[in-house]
């Protein structure tokens, strides 16, 4: 294993996204992150793994490497487990459970790999194995490669523990920060949803421009692995004093109980003070006053038989409505249907790869400056 100040750190988020995500860890002052495919890759310490979970908005979890060696039948799977350093990573009094893929390997049973080293960590800690555990072990099996990790996220990063309310099919906080960066949103500027379902997109660029931790409200499962520094960790998250943004962030939609869904979420966010939601029809989105921003919408996708021709008269008058009262500002569509995208008649750039969402495949389509 390599030295706890030089770890290699994996980020991971949706296949498509890993430039996006990239570029936010850089941003964010983590050393060298290189895209991969699912993720980004980065080096540090642990505290750095704890602080990626804290700060970074667009990963859905973070892993620790802690080991990697070739591998070639149970047997030997099971002699080079036990070489791990486990005492010094797990806790004998905290049950751990063991996540196991195995591709073009000649250990091809996933279950049977699993049990091998869950074997191995179970005689060497003392720890108790638990299928329902927090503390998640992932190994890999790929041609022959065992690489071992630690999940130090636990939840799933999207749930920043603020959106108990929500629509059908939300989109996830983490896809909806990327998409907001892929569409060039810092903070500074106004951010409207036509749409705005549980208030996703609202309520994740006024944290962005309050400079908020995304997980400064939830509990992480590296908080339980003989790693973890308590103090230090407390010293991390202490709260800054920032001033607060100066953009407003805007959310209708015609459902009056969705707008009350993302004031109430927005509450227990604590950014109520820098939106607004109200119920409104589409036609009926006008811009706040102030500077231009940008429009962040999720429409109706219509995958079933027959929904799109019925969901083209709904992005026609989107379209409309935004090329006839947003002049200067941007536009960034989610769709699972090109066709549907381009009833609005805006002037999409040339768009990024189709992200997986919900079981399905969306794109983001996006306008410069409208004029």
């Amino acid at each position: 294993m390599k030295p706890d100040t030089d770890l290699e750190i994996f980020l991971a988020t949706a296949p498509g996204l890993e430039a996006v995500l990239a570029e936010e860890v850089g941003l964010k002052g983590f050393k060298r992150p290189k895209a991969v495919p699912g993720g980004v890759v980065t080096r540090g310490a642990w505290a750095d793994a704890w602080r990626a979970n804290l700060w970074i908005r667009g990963a859905t979890r973070v892993l620790v490497r802690i080991a990697g060696f070739h591998v070639t039948h149970l047997a030997h799977l099971d002699s080079l487990a036990r070489r791990v350093p486990w005492t010094a990573l797990l806790r004998a009094d905290t049950p751990f459970r063991i996540e196991a893929t195995c591709t073009k390997s000649r250990i091809w049973h996933s279950g049977a790999a699993a049990e091998r080293i869950a074997t191995a960590i179970a005689a060497t800690t003392g720890a108790r194995h638990d299928p329902e555990a927090e503390v998640t072990v992932m190994a890999r099996l790929d041609h022959d490669l065992c690489t071992l990790s630690l999940d130090t996220s636990g939840e799933p990063l999207h749930r920043r523990g603020f959106k108990q309310e929500v629509n059908a099919a939300p989109l996830r906080e983490t896809l909806a920060a990327l998409f907001l960066r892929q569409c060039g949103f810092d903070g500074t500027e106004p951010v409207l949803d036509p749409m705005c379902g549980s208030g996703t997109f609202v309520i994740e660029a006024a944290e962005i421009a309050a400079r908020l931790n995304p997980g400064r409200a939830r509990h992480f499962a590296f908080e339980k692995l003989a790693t973890f520094d308590a103090d230090a960790w407390a010293r991390m998250r202490e709260p800054k004093t920032r001033p607060p943004p100066a953009a407003r962030f805007v959310g209708a939609d015609r459902d009056a109980g969705a707008v009350a869904m993302s004031r109430a979420n927005a509450e227990r966010a604590g950014v109520a003070a820098w939106t607004e939601f109200r119920v409104a029809a589409v036609s009926e989105a006008r811009p706040p006053e102030g500077p231009p921003g940008l429009v962040m919408v999720n429409p109706p996708y219509g995958t079933r038989l027959g929904e799109a021709k019925s969901l083209a008269p709904l992005y026609q008058a989107l379209g409309r409505t935004l090329a006839a009262h947003f002049g200067g500002w941007r536009v960034g569509l989610l769709a699972a249907d090109a066709k549907l995208a381009h009833a609005t008649g805006l002037p999409f750039l040339p768009p990024g790869p189709p992200v997986p969402h919900g079981g399905l495949r969306v794109t983001l389509f996006r306008t410069a400056a409208l004029p």
